[in-house]
Order: C-alpha cells, then structure tokens, then sequence
C-alpha cells in the first residue's frame, strides 16, 4: 500500500488592496486644489512704504491725525489743534479738515490695545469723508 503524501497547505500571505484607497486620496486631492482656487477673501489693502519713501518728510500741517486709543477713546490733531471726537463725528471732522486742503493725507495711528472694528470703521469714516490716502500706523501707548 502506498502511502499518500498529504500535502499541508500554506497560509496565504495577507494582501491589502490599497488601489480604492490611493484613488479616494487624489480625489480628495484634486477636490481641495479646486475649491481652494475659488477661495477670495477679503481685507484692508495696506501698502507698506518702500526703502525710497523713506528720504521724504510730509509736512505736519498736511496730516489729518486720527489717534485711537486703548480704552477706545478718537482724538483727532489737523495743524497743532488737538481735539477729543466720538465715532460718529469723525466723518464730519475730517471733511472740516480736508476743506481746506483736499490733498493732506489722513493717517490712523492705532494703540496696540485698541478694538480693530473701531479702527476699520475710523478708516471707513474717514474714505467715506473724501480722503485719498488713508494710511494707517501704530503708537506705544
């Protein structure tokens, strides 16, 4: 009688299949490069100075000077005349200032305190008055 080999089997080496994986992947990728390329948000444009404005001097009588403090009060200062404003007149006392001279630069000098909402609303009040150059700047105080 001849005897029969039983042949034992082997386990079969465990594949994993990462194909569907792979291809959800750049799927997922190709979704956010799209949906990133439509994404426009918006903010203040702040030009920042170049290295040859440094050499100018502006006059200061041709300054509108919107200071804001931390506790949220608005001076204003136009030719060495200091005055303490609300939100509300900066508008009107920025047209005052630029009657007399509409080419005088208006400048936003913000404590590092300060709420931001007033200081954008400052800017906003202050274009809304006619100004061409709103520029902004930050104090120590």
């Amino acid at each position: 009688m001849a005897r029969r080999r039983r042949f034992e089997k082997k386990p079969e080496e465990a594949e994993i299949n990462i194909t569907p994986m792979l291809d959800m992947v750049f799927i997922m990728l190709i979704f956010f490069i799209v949906s990133t390329s439509f994404i426009h948000e918006s903010g203040i444009n702040v030009t920042r100075p170049s290295k040859g404005s440094q050499n100018k001097v502006v006059k200061e009588s041709k300054i509108v000077l919107i200071q804001i403090k931390n506790d949220g009060s608005i001076e204003m200062s136009y030719g060495g005349a200091s005055r303490t404003v609300e939100l509300s007149a900066v508008r009107p006392e920025v047209e005052k200032d630029l009657a007399g001279n509409p080419d005088a630069q208006v400048v936003v000098a913000v404590s590092p305190g300060a709420h931001a909402g007033l200081m954008v609303e400052a800017i906003d009040r202050a274009k809304q008055a006619g100004a061409k150059k709103v520029s902004l700047a930050s104090t120590q105080s």
